[in-house]
């Protein structure tokens, strides 16, 4: 066996969110705050997953569980909700009533149908 483990899935997922005014001043002020302190600015954007790792390596009770092993270790993502959604299944019923392929409410390429 070797001594290196297998390496853990490095496929970096986007996520979009929507934040609040005031914590969108933060977030630009935080990022000021670091530009000041590291003579060297960095986007929100840029800063904002690795607040988040600071953020989850902080929580005890997440590390307790991560540890414990009572969280999954595998987490499939929710399903389409909202604007979405209903864009991928208008789309899809749209091209099942034009006679072509659906489509995978999270991709825009066309999948084919079992006849």
């Amino acid at each position: 066996m070797l001594k290196l483990a297998k390496l853990p899935d490095r496929t970096p997922a986007k996520i979009t969110i929507t934040v609040s005014a005031e914590l969108n001043q933060a977030l630009h002020r935080y990022a000021a705050l670091y530009r000041d302190t590291y003579g060297e600015a960095e986007s929100v954007i840029e800063l904002i997953p690795f607040m988040l790792d600071a953020f989850l390596d902080s929580d005890r009770d997440f590390a307790k569980a991560r540890k414990e092993g009572e969280l999954e270790t595998e987490v499939d993502p929710p399903p389409l909700r909202g604007r979405g959604a209903r864009k991928a299944g208008a789309r899809s019923n749209a091209n099942v009533a034009a006679g072509l392929p659906a489509m995978s409410p999270t991709s825009s390429v066309p999948q084919r149908q079992e006849e």
